[in-house]
């Protein structure tokens, strides 16, 4: 595959929907993209496992994050990830054409376009708000915070960090913020924490309140 584009089959991979969904997306929200570029999103073949020829879309990394737009967080964040790889990859395979034959080099350009596309995926956080920052200014410990929403049944435990519900996704509540660690051997790990909205700390200030009232008057 071209480092420079992605197929709808492998967003689909990375982001664990059906392909159908992805291409149906991808339909709904062409109209509004040829409007505005004057252009279609290019459609290729592939085998399928009958050995049949099947229709896909591969779309430039613009394209693909337009399309990301209508994905919950968790894909977006996945497809930004594998992005992230893509793009680590392509300025390897160049650093190599170019006789760039010391490991200094190849990382120093690694890391220069993970620190942009960090910068990129953040600029949705901006302005938010650590669940920390939050339970502090209520007076609670972050734990006790966070248990709180679980039992409200605003966050769930899943993948080892906290997620909002299915009923609270799409309401502006919260985003996904990415960061970059260090493993105890060395290697370069990613992994994304859900910061909170102005909406999104209002609504946790709102049921905070209603609770400690209602027992109050209980």
């Amino acid at each position: 595959m071209d480092a420079g584009r992605m197929t709808s089959l492998e967003i689909a991979e990375v982001t664990g929907k059906p392909h159908n969904d992805v291409l149906k997306a991808i339909r709904k929200m062409e109209q509004a993209w040829v409007k505005v570029n004057g252009g279609n999103f290019s459609l290729v073949d592939y085998t399928d496992s009958k050995g049949e020829q099947r229709p896909c879309y591969s779309l430039s990394k613009t394209e693909c994050l337009y399309i990301a737009t209508k994905f919950n967080d968790e894909a977006r964040a996945k497809l930004v990830i594998r992005w992230q790889q893509l793009e680590q990859e392509r300025i390897t395979q160049k650093c190599v054409r170019k006789l760039l034959v010391t490991d200094d080099d190849v990382k120093h350009e690694a890391q220069r376009i993970i620190g942009r596309e960090i910068v990129s995926f953040n600029k949705y956080a901006d302005g938010c708000i650590t669940a920390t920052d939050i339970a502090e200014a209520i007076g609670m410990e972050v734990k006790d915070l966070n248990s709180f929403l679980t039992d409200m049944k605003v966050l769930k435990w899943a993948r080892g960090q906290y997620r909002l519900t299915p009923g609270y996704e799409g309401l502006g509540l919260a985003q996904d913020r990415l960061f970059i660690y260090y493993s105890k051997d060395g290697k370069q790990k990613e992994r994304t924490y859900l910061v909170w909205t102005p909406k999104g700390a209002e609504m946790i200030d709102k049921m905070i309140f209603e609770g400690k009232r209602h027992k109050e008057w209980n």
